[in-house]
C-alpha cells in the first residue's frame, strides 16, 4: 500500500507516460510543475496558452521550452476549451487548471457538447493529504466542487475516496462520515446521512470498504479519543478517508493542514470526468501542482 507521495512517484517510474494538458498554462507554478512532471518521467506535457508568455517564464525560470508541446492560444477561455477538446480526441491522459478561474475551468468540464462529463455522473474534488501528524495518507472529500451534498452526492463522494484509495493500494479503506458528533442525532441531518452511508456500506450497497459515522474527526483520527469516549468501531481512530458534511467544513480542514501544519504535502483532482482533472488553487505551490499530477496519473486510465 501507497502510504507517502514519494511511492505514488516510484510506482510511475515503472508504467507507461501519461499524457498531460495544462489549460492556460501561462504561470510559473504550473509550468515548473509540468516541468517536473517531465523531468520525473511520468508525462509528457502540453501547455495550452499564450506563447509569448509561456516562453518568458520559461525564460526566466530556465526552462528548456521544447521538453513541452505549446499549443498557441491567446483568449483565455478559448485555451481552457480546447485544451478540453485535445483530452476528448485522445491527445491527452490528464487535464489540469493552470493560471485560469476554477469558474472558467469547471465550465469548459461540464459543457454539454464539448465538456469532459459522462452521462448522470457526479463531478466531485479529492484530495489526498499527509500529515507529519498522522501515520498514513488520507483521502477526502469533498472541499472545492460540491457545496452542499445531498445524500446522494455524498455516497458519490464516498465512493470516489474509495476508488483513490484502491489506486493507491489500500484494498479495505477505512471510511469515516464525518460530522459535529460520533452520536446518532436524529435532529442533526449530517448525522442521519452518515448512518445511511454506514448501513449502506454494512448491506454491500458500498462495496470495497469499510465505513463508519456519524463520526466526530478526533475520533475519526485518534486512537486515544477512541479509548477516551469508548467508542466501539471499526474505522474509528485509523480513517483512511473522510467525507465531510460540507464544502466550509472539508476547505477549513484542508486549509489549515496547508497553512498551519509544517510538512503537510497535498494533491488534488475532480474525479467522475471522462479524465483526471488536476484541480489546485492558483495560490497553490510547485510541489502540491506536483503531487497534483501524480495523483492524476496514477488514476488515469
Amino acid at each position: 500500500m501507497i502510504t507517502t507521495f514519494e511511492q505514488i512517484f516510484e510506482s510511475l517510474r515503472s508504467k507507461p507516460k501519461k499524457r498531460l494538458v495544462a489549460a492556460w498554462a501561462v504561470d510559473d507554478h504550473t509550468i515548473n510543475a509540468a516541468k517536473l512532471a517531465v523531468e520525473a518521467g511520468i508525462v509528457e506535457a502540453t501547455l495550452v496558452g499564450n506563447e509569448k508568455m509561456i516562453r518568458e517564464v520559461c525564460a526566466h525560470e530556465n526552462i528548456d521550452p521544447s521538453i513541452f508541446r505549446i499549443v498557441a492560444i491567446d483568449d483565455e477561455m478559448k485555451a481552457v476549451s480546447t485544451a478540453v477538446d485535445l483530452i476528448n480526441e485522445g491527445q491527452g491522459d490528464i487535464l489540469m487548471k493552470g493560471m485560469c478561474s476554477t469558474d472558467k475551468y469547471m465550465r469548459a468540464i461540464l459543457n454539454k457538447e464539448r465538456g469532459l462529463l459522462p452521462a448522470k455522473a457526479v463531478l466531485s474534488h479529492v484530495t489526498v493529504m499527509s500529515n507529519p501528524q498522522y501515520h498514513k495518507l488520507l483521502v477526502l472529500g469533498d472541499i472545492a466542487v460540491i457545496p452542499a451534498p445531498d445524500l446522494s452526492q455524498k455516497i458519490a463522494i464516498t465512493n470516489y475516496v474509495v476508488k483513490i484509495s484502491h489506486a493507491l493500494g489500500n484494498s479495505k479503506p477505512k471510511v469515516a462520515i464525518i460530522t459535529a458528533t460520533e452520536q446518532m442525532l436524529p435532529g442533526m441531518p449530517a448525522c442521519v446521512d452518515a448512518a445511511i452511508i454506514s448501513k449502506m456500506a454494512d448491506r454491500g450497497q458500498i462495496s470495497g470498504c469499510l465505513v463508519d459515522g456519524p463520526l466526530a474527526l478526533d475520533v475519526a483520527l485518534s486512537a486515544e479519543a477512541v479509548a477516551v469516549k469508548k467508542l466501539v468501531s471499526a474505522v474509528a481512530g485509523d480513517a483512511d478517508c473522510l467525507v465531510f458534511p460540507n464544502i466550509e467544513s472539508a476547505n477549513v480542514f484542508y486549509k489549515v493542514n496547508t497553512q498551519l501544519c509544517v510538512g503537510a504535502q497535498q494533491a488534488a483532482i475532480v474525479a467522475g470526468a471522462k479524465a483526471p482533472c488536476v484541480l489546485s488553487s492558483r495560490a497553490d505551490s510547485i510541489d502540491t501542482k506536483l503531487n497534483s499530477i501524480a495523483l492524476a496519473a496514477l488514476t488515469a486510465k
